[in-house]
């Protein structure tokens, strides 16, 4: 270990230096070499990713999900950012948090360099605590008490904060970067390291040299000499440099950086001041844009406001580097808001030059949100005319739906799983099938919405009811199933409720063509943009986060997506299943012809899907009878995997696979087969192992099939019944949005009544509550009233 400690941060840097440069504390076999390769570090709790990181420069990213690809980075922090709210101190939490995403990004192989403010405000709080101190020793010699005046502090002039604060802000910034055995280097420029081409060509040979010993330039205006900032200065097709923003925008074109990250005291640019009441983020910001944005006032600290920071990030994108403004001081987000920007989520205002051809998927919630009001308003009659109309297209539109569907196929051939295949595949059946469902649902839409569910006399001429309404916009995720787009969007037109769509991009040409059947249909009654599918860029987890625009999600797909989802939604409901973890019990008194009918069924007939038999449970006093071997020889001809429960491997000389969880959703040939002593140690497991969706009794005992059903706490508890039939079509529901395992608002196979939710409508003639006091003239009544009938037709 060498004991000398080389300071970056102090040292002058030019085109002759040193080969290589040791970071503080770290011995000479660790210092950073440029022929060594930087390895990736795990050392941080902040997931990072590994991506191909060469890139040509020329052209900024398009879409947000290329910011992984960013190697040569700038990150401009903002005066708010690294100020206390008080503005006389640093913000000590936010900059540690700051310096480690840095460094994780950094050791990823990327080029990172940091533009920021503080100097002031660390010399302000400095200068300060001298003066407090001065003043405090000479009253006290004067009045010769202890006991101190008022004092007041004069202005401090920020030019001499800024040189009493630069030395200690570097130092503190190499401390923190230390840590993770990253060395810094501070850079001080004005406005004229820019305009004289000498010191231009030194200063970017400077910048690169340290990019290539893998050290982290931090570069920061010398507001220490800098001059007053003359207002409209800047130069044809330059930027002057003011201010930090426009110093980051200078740097970032001049470096030829991939992305230029500006964090701020604001999530990012928004349509109006924030605060005001219609005021909404703009995820994407386009040259030209500038007319429809409403500019408030600038940052409480610092130089430049918004307007500053939007110039200088176009100047920036003019110059082919991708800018994000974000918010770098809310404490929920500070501590991932860098490297959830590089890995392409949707955070703060990214500006781009390529508008998407059609609306963005704010703009598509805003349009299901209007459509689907007007589709709640129209008659029972008309929104069951829609859903009729959908379901002559999909048969007289089958050789178009399934030429399609061909082409999904074919991009999906070997690169799909066989299972995942048959979900995507349509065919003449599957679309016949769709359309005698779609049929049902407009049959039973007829008195869906509105209908009256409850009716009370509060008081004379007072009465109040209780309807059935909308939930309002419903936010469908599916995976590899077509057929889902035609079900899901009949049902959302039954119940009146907007629609967006999100299909995987297997079915993408599937999903588009009866996506465009879809409006066709609804616009036979002018709500045409009632149904949206998403086709941008967007990832799932953005969408999860329109809590403003989605009233629920329902995933339909793998498990994983569903949990994935489930982790992702911040403030949206999600209704739908995690796993299909279904069972079935065969009892001692079980029929011998029925429960090998029932495994087949349940296990064989769809095995991917999520209603389909997990784990067999087996009562003890059927092991080694001729209805056990029946049950294991069918398995065996349709090519089931047998996994073997602890329980029942304990009974076999040579057992088959011993089970690695008894948690576990197979999708496939698989089975787990258990052995149980009674009903309750049936009823025991199910519920320890199992995931609320579907169990099955086998039994020819009453009693037993009813302690059972009674007891078992899923879903779906069926008796003699093929798991299979946990369907929402073959429940009579015409279809299904999917199946639930909450314990709220709906619950199994969701059809169209899990759909709706309700409101109360009071009806009175000048009732005021003060009329029903202790002495006022009026009384409750609270009788119930009868309520209309519902057509069952």
């Amino acid at each position: 270990m060498l004991s000398q400690v080389y300071r970056c941060g102090f040292q002058p840097f030019n085109q002759h230096l040193l080969p290589w440069v040791q970071c503080t504390t770290v011995s000479r076999s660790h210092c950073i070499q440029p022929s060594v390769i930087r390895h990736v570090r795990s050392w941080s709790n902040i997931p990072f990713i590994t991506v191909p990181l060469s890139r040509t420069h020329g052209k900024s990213f398009a879409h947000r999900g290329e910011l992984k690809h960013a190697k040569r980075i700038v990150v401009k922090l903002g005066s708010a950012v690294v100020t206390r709210g008080d503005e006389c101190g640093l913000a000590l939490g936010r900059l540690a948090s700051i310096v480690e995403q840095v460094s994780v990004l950094q050791n990823q192989g990327r080029e990172m360099m940091l533009v920021t403010s503080g100097a002031v405000a660390f010399g302000k709080q400095r200068l300060r605590h001298e003066i407090l101190l001065s003043q405090s020793v000479r009253q006290a010699l004067h009045s010769g008490q202890n006991q101190l005046k008022e004092m007041a502090i004069p202005v401090l002039e920020a030019r001499a904060c800024a040189a009493a604060g630069q030395s200690g802000l570097m130092a503190l910034y190499e401390a923190m970067f230390t840590q993770y055995s990253i060395c810094a280097a501070q850079i001080l420029v004005t406005n004229l390291d820019f305009h004289d081409e000498q010191k231009r060509r030194n200063l970017n040979g400077t910048l690169h040299e340290l990019l290539r010993m893998n050290i982290v330039p931090i570069v920061n205006t010398n507001d220490a000499v800098v001059p007053p900032a003359e207002p409209n200065s800047d130069l044809q097709g330059v930027i002057s440099v003011k201010d930090n923003d426009s110093l980051a925008a200078r740097l970032a074109v001049e470096m030829k950086t991939d992305l230029l990250i500006v964090l701020s005291d604001v999530e990012g640019l928004f349509d109006s001041p924030p605060g005001s009441d219609d005021a909404k983020l703009i995820d994407i910001f386009y040259p030209g844009d500038q007319q429809s944005v409403t500019f408030g006032t600038k940052s409480r600290v610092g130089m430049g406001g918004m307007e500053a920071k939007v110039k200088a990030a176009l100047w920036a994108l003019q110059g082919g580097t991708s800018v994000v403004i974000a918010n770098g001081t809310h404490p929920k987000v500070s501590g991932h808001v860098i490297t959830d920007i590089v890995e392409g989520k949707k955070v703060g205002t990214f500006f781009s030059e390529v508008k998407p051809a059609g609306p963005t998927v704010e703009q598509q919630g805003e349009m299901a949100r209007s459509g689907g009001r007007m589709l709640a308003t129209l008659e029972p009659e008309q929104r069951a005319e829609i859903i009729h109309h959908l379901a002559d297209l999909l048969t007289d539109q089958r050789d178009e739906i399934l030429l399609a569907n061909k082409k999904d196929l074919e991009e999906a051939e070997g690169r799909l799983a066989a299972p995942l295949l048959k979900r995507l595949s349509l065919s003449t059946s599957k679309l016949n099938s769709l359309a005698i469902g779609l049929r049902q649902i407009a049959a039973s839409s007829q008195d869906s919405v509105g209908r009256v569910l409850r009716r009370t006399r509060i008081a004379k001429n007072l009465e109040l009811e209780q309807v059935t309404v909308p939930i309002g916009v419903l936010l469908v995720i599916f995976e590899s199933r077509p057929d889902c787009l035609p079900q899901v969007a009949a049902l959302a037109i039954a119940s009146g409720n907007g629609l967006l769509l999100k299909g995987g991009k297997e079915a993408a040409h599937s999903n588009r063509i009866l996506h465009l059947l879809t409006q066709e249909a609804l616009s036979i009654h002018g709500v045409k943009e009632a149904v949206q599918l998403v086709n941008t860029r967007e990832e799932v987890e953005d969408l999860c986060r329109l809590d403003k625009m989605i009233d629920l999600i329902i995933p339909r797909g793998s498990s994983q997506l569903v949990r994935d989802i489930q982790k992702a939604a911040k403030g949206i409901p999600v209704m739908g299943h995690s796993e299909g973890i279904c069972h079935m019990y065969v009892d001692s008194e079980a029929s011998v012809d029925k429960v090998t009918r029932l495994v087949r069924d349940s296990k064989c007939e769809y095995p991917a899907a999520c209603n389909a038999l997990e784990t067999l449970l087996i009562h003890r006093d059927l092991l080694r009878t001729p209805l056990f071997d029946q049950i294991i020889d069918m398995l065996r001809v349709e090519q089931v995997k047998i996994h073997a429960g602890p329980k029942f491997a304990s009974y076999l000389t040579f057992s088959p696979s011993e089970v690695k969880s008894l948690r576990t959703e197979y999708g496939d040939l698989e089975l787990c087969i258990e052995v149980v002593d009674n009903v309750q140690d049936a009823i025991d497991h199910i519920h320890k192992y199992g995931s609320s969706h579907t169990d099955v009794i086998v039994t020819e005992n009453e009693d037993t099939a009813e302690f059972f059903l009674q007891h078992v706490d899923s879903a779906c508890v069926f008796w003699n019944a093929s798991t299979r039939f946990a369907d929402g079509y073959r429940f009579g529901l015409g279809a299904e949005v999917g199946i639930s395992t909450s314990r709220i608002h709906a619950r199994g196979p969701v059809g169209l009544e899990g759909l709706l939710t309700t409101k109360w409508l009071l009806r009175g003639k000048d009732h005021v509550v003060s009329d029903f006091s202790e002495h006022g003239s009026l009384k409750y009544l609270h009788e119930n009233l009868p309520v209309p009938q519902r057509n069952t037709n």
